[in-house]
């Protein structure tokens, strides 16, 4: 499985492109601003079909492409039924960003369940729920490569931001601490902004969230 880093959108918003040539497969986590633009080759390179797309959460930068990914591919869509809303009708988000954003929303075919167990490139995804960064922030995890995609609940150094419609730092903290800071200290997390990390390093140093409650 090959992992595509691919910063897009106004914010280089970090979309992630799983692939797997043998296969001819391939996985879309988030869907930033004219992301087809760079998932295209590569998919046309490596000889692979986008079957799904992931998205990690609703909020406007991470599936501002969702509807064009899925028009262009055809993947089957999957997110948490908390963003319900801010996916389907994300002209709900113009209020809080203060302009019309002009974003289509896209159907989603799958609500993900926490536990629920994906299978994408011959290879299992646990899903887990991780709510205070906005309500369906949910990341996928792929125990044998030891990788979570965590979208915007954990950065390098830091933690999404909790002041927008649905945020609460209480719930975040709590959500890191039992969804993301239990997996092995050796998991890589890619977040949905920024560099990667690795859950031990966060554990040991994140300025917001320590492992333990003193």
């Amino acid at each position: 499985m090959k992992i595509h880093v691919l910063p897009s959108g106004p914010i280089k918003t970090v979309g992630y492109l799983l692939t797997d040539p043998a296969r001819g497969e391939a996985v879309l986590i988030d869907a930033p601003g004219d992301i087809m633009a760079k998932v295209r080759p590569i998919l046309a390179k490596e000889g692979c079909q986008l079957k799904e797309l992931w998205l990690t959460h609703g909020h406007w930068d991470h599936m501002q492409d969702a509807a064009a990914v899925k028009q262009e591919t055809k993947a089957i869509t999957r997110a948490h039924r908390d963003d319900q809303a801010l996916i389907e009708t994300p002209e709900i988000m113009d209020g809080f960003m203060g302009q019309k954003m002009g974003i289509p929303g896209v159907k989603v075919d799958e609500w993900v369940q926490p536990g629920q167990k994906l299978t994408a490139l011959g290879r299992e995804f646990e899903v887990r729920h991780v709510p205070g960064h906005c309500p369906g922030n949910v990341l996928f995890y792929q125990a044998g490569a030891h990788l979570a995609f965590v979208g915007d609940a954990l950065f390098n150094g830091g933690v999404g931001r909790w002041d927008l419609p649905g945020g609460n730092y209480d719930l975040l903290a709590k959500s890191i601490r039992e969804q993301i800071y239990t997996l092995p200290a050796e998991t890589i997390v890619f977040p949905g902004h920024g560099e990667r990390t690795t859950v031990g390093d966060e554990k040991e140093t994140n300025p917001y969230v320590a492992a333990v409650v003193s």
